[in-house]
């Protein structure tokens, strides 16, 4: 049985697996995006998280716990410098994993595993967005019809004004 057992070990000891994960963290910072199989993918993505998060708030202590997982200087000030300034607001999810097929070589799945808020491509249109608000289904089919009506309704003035009732009589003079 497999009680407790959250990690997946990818058939290395734990020194080996804690030091290729560290490395392929590093190199996350450094690029934004790596390629790997889609199993190192999901295990870098339990290990990079934490970090990030822990990242987000620039103290000494928070450095100093990141810099014991990644072990490089160079990462640690890059991802305190640049990754938590982008990914102040977000609660989380800070990666994204996308399958790209099966390796040529040994048919492996291979995956892209990025850094959410540093791909251009995927927040252009979000930026521009603006969020709506969640509707309801129920009466779909009758809540269009009185949603279209409505601005109909507040177009035209329900009493005429003086200078509204002016301007129809000076229309009417005019087709006469």
């Amino acid at each position: 049985m497999r009680h407790g057992k959250k990690h997946n070990h990818l058939g290395r000891k734990t020194a080996h697996r804690h030091s290729m994960l560290a490395n392929m963290a590093c190199s996350l910072v450094e690029h934004k995006r790596i390629n790997t199989t889609v199993a190192k993918a999901k295990a870098l993505k339990q290990f990079v998280e934490p970090l990030v998060t822990k990242s987000k708030e620039d103290t000494t202590h928070n450095r100093r716990l990141v810099y014991a997982k990644l072990r490089q200087k160079d990462a640690v000030a890059e991802l305190f410098r640049t990754v938590a300034p982008k990914v102040g607001d977000r609660p989380g999810g800070y990666t994204r994993i996308i399958k790209l097929g099966n390796r040529l070589g040994d048919n492996a799945d291979m995956a892209m595993i990025e850094l959410v808020d540093f791909n251009e491509l995927y927040n252009a249109g979000k930026a521009t967005k603006k969020k709506s608000t969640r509707r309801s289904r129920r009466g779909s089919g009758s809540g269009t019809e009185a949603a279209a009506a409505a601005p109909a309704a507040k177009a035209a003035p329900a009493k005429p004004t003086e200078k509204a009732g002016g301007a129809e009589k000076e229309a009417k003079k005019e087709e006469e």
